[in-house]
């Protein structure tokens, strides 16, 4: 039997798992890995500026292509650096192999410089972590970690010493059968009467659908046709649910629609199909509800379930339907129509722009990009209000995509996750929603794009602060504080790094602007002078924040900050 060395069983092994791409920074203890990508054909390293953002791209690839992406860092820093994009990976629950360099082998346990412990440190952020102390231990570990990553839709981290990288071990071919098979689970024919009873017996059915209806958009339709039900989406099932869906009602949520809040409370049976969604005080906890999820441990988690189905949610539905009755009254239906129409109504007269202002209006912006992008464009966005306008104003076909740190929150990651989209797609569209401080938090990744000559578009919504968490504090009662950030012109920036900058800040100006970054070859970056004092409304508002703004509002006058009251009256009431 032919022998490698464990960088080469390693990299190989890679490569016939149909890895072409390998994000991080070099280092001298993740030699041995680089060397060999090398000298392979048909896979590169991919230089970023930070292995935070390696882990942001590669988690981004595999969202899009459903295939296993990898990422790596060198001993110490380098992993940890990782830590922070590995975990929104993992939460995403998209498919990434990260390489973790260690110190050599005969060092761990001494104290050596630049000594962590992989193996403990990432193994809240993976589904398989483990460290290849001998050589032996390459080929399983390797497969295992592949198989692990693909099948549970997770991180697998393996921990490589560097003197381990380059010693030699027996090495037969790969063998991954995962990539070949498929599965699918379905209920048991009990509780798919159960849940078929419960929800024949409901008068107003409500539907709750996620990421999990990633592949039963035609089931998800023909369930809400015969239960008379509109379908509420939660973010991550933004792409998934709303494309083509006569059913769809909006989100719902801290950034949702009054439509979608309202379709679910006046609910007396909920359908949840493939969500874990986080909100409970944003779901019916008096209806009775039926639950389908993949993964049996999210049921009930967020809901009182009364009949939880284990399955995949396209055959479930497909089993459940005819056990269904076809509901004739279709009144709930309507109602929550009717209210979708005219809370989209709403939104978009909020998404307008006057000529000769001095700055724009957040949703205007948001609103031309998604008039003007491709049909296919993949859009990323930054968490805070960059997530609102993307969540309101972009519009889904079936064919475009959404990328985001919906569950983990992360800030930053909108530009290193539009850098792994463009790689996986180079002739498609790819638009970043930035905000000013995520943007800020990774901007040396703009010379990675430079380099990389990736013609990602970056608008940063520029509005001088970290708006969502000023937002927060005025629904506390509480005056902003270390919320202001002193922004450069971003678009002088990115000429100074040798990239297409355009800055915008009277609306009459933005149609043209975004017209002039998409047609443009290669990166952009559209610095777009928005309000700071956007405020964007929940679907629904609590006393206690009624209350807060009031504090808020009383104690900025008292401290002599008068001057934000008005303007927030300026921009959002004297429209």
């Amino acid at each position: 039997m032919v022998k490698k060395t464990v960088s080469e069983i390693i990299v190989d092994t890679l490569i016939a798992a149909g890895v072409t791409r390998v994000y991080g920074v070099v280092g001298d203890s993740l030699n041995g890995i680089t060397d060999v990508i090398r000298a392979r054909e048909g896979i590169e390293w991919i230089h970023v500026r930070n292995e935070e953002a390696g882990a942001f791209a590669a988690g981004a690839e595999a969202h899009v292509t459903g295939s296993l992406a990898v990422c790596a860092g060198s001993c110490g820093p380098g992993n940890t650096h990782l830590l922070n994009g590995l975990y929104d990976c993992h939460r995403s629950r998209v498919p990434v192999l990260a390489i973790a360099a260690q110190i050599p082998s005969v060092e761990i346990g001494s104290q050596y410089f630049q000594e962590t412990h992989p193996e403990n440190t990432f193994k809240e952020c993976s589904a398989y972590c483990e460290l290849i102390g001998h050589p032996d231990q390459a080929v399983r570990s390797t497969e295992i970690a592949i198989q692990t990553a693909l099948m549970q839709r997770g991180v697998a981290v393996l921990v490589v010493p560097g003197d381990i990288s380059h010693q030699s071990a027996e090495a037969p071919a790969p063998r991954l059968p995962v990539l070949r098979s498929k599965a699918t689970l379905v209920p048991a024919i009990e509780d798919l009467r159960a849940a078929a009873d419960l929800l024949n017996t409901s008068d107003k059915v409500t539907i709750m659908a996620g990421a999990g209806c990633a592949e039963a958009h035609a089931e998800l339709l023909q369930v809400a046709e015969m239960l008379g039900a509109p379908v509420v989406h939660a973010l991550r099932g933004k792409e998934y649910v709303e494309p083509n869906n006569p059913y769809d009602v909006g989100m719902s949520g801290l950034l949702g629609f009054t439509s979608g809040y309202e379709a679910l409370m006046a609910a007396d049976a909920l359908l949840m199909l493939g969500t874990d969604f986080p909100y409970v005080q944003f779901l019916p906890q008096e209806a009775r509800t039926v639950q389908v999820d993949i993964r049996g441990e999210h049921i009930g988690r967020r809901a009182r379930v009364e009949v939880g189905l284990v399955g995949d949610v396209a055959a479930t539905i497909q089993a459940l339907l005819p056990l269904l009755n076809h509901k004739s009254d279709r009144a709930h239906l309507a109602t929550a129509l009717d209210n979708y129409r005219e809370a989209r109504q709403d939104l978009d007269e909020l998404a307008t722009g006057e000529a000769g202002d001095t700055s724009m209006h957040p949703q205007y912006v948001a609103r031309l990009l998604n008039e003007q992008a491709a049909e296919d464009a993949i859009f990323t966005c930054d968490v805070g209000t960059p997530t609102i306008w993307a969540a309101r104003y972009l519009q889904f076909n079936g064919k475009r995509r959404l990328i985001g740190s919906f569950t983990h929150g992360s800030m930053a990651n909108a530009m290193p996750q539009a850098l792994g989209a463009q790689l996986a797609f180079p002739g498609r569209q790819v638009i970043a929603l930035a905000g000013d401080g995520g943007f800020a938090m990774l901007m040396g990744e703009l010379l990675t794009l430079k380099q990389l000559k990736a013609p990602v578009k970056v608008v940063v919504f520029n509005n001088n602060s970290l708006a969502f968490v000023e937002l927060e504090m005025k629904a506390s009662g509480i005056l902003h504080y270390g919320t202001d950030l002193e922004n450069p012109n971003f678009a002088a920036l990115a000429e100074a790094a040798g990239i297409r900058g355009i800055r915008v800040s009277d609306p009459a100006d933005l149609p043209a602007a975004i017209a002039a970054m998409l047609a443009h070859p290669g990166p952009v970056i559209l610095d777009a002078v928005v309000k700071r004092t956007e405020l964007s409304m929940p679907p629904t508002i609590e006393k206690e924040q009624v209350l807060g703004f009031s504090l808020y509002t009383l104690k900025a006058i008292m401290s002599g900050r008068g001057d934000e009251v008005l303007e927030l009256a300026k921009t959002n009431l004297l429209r």
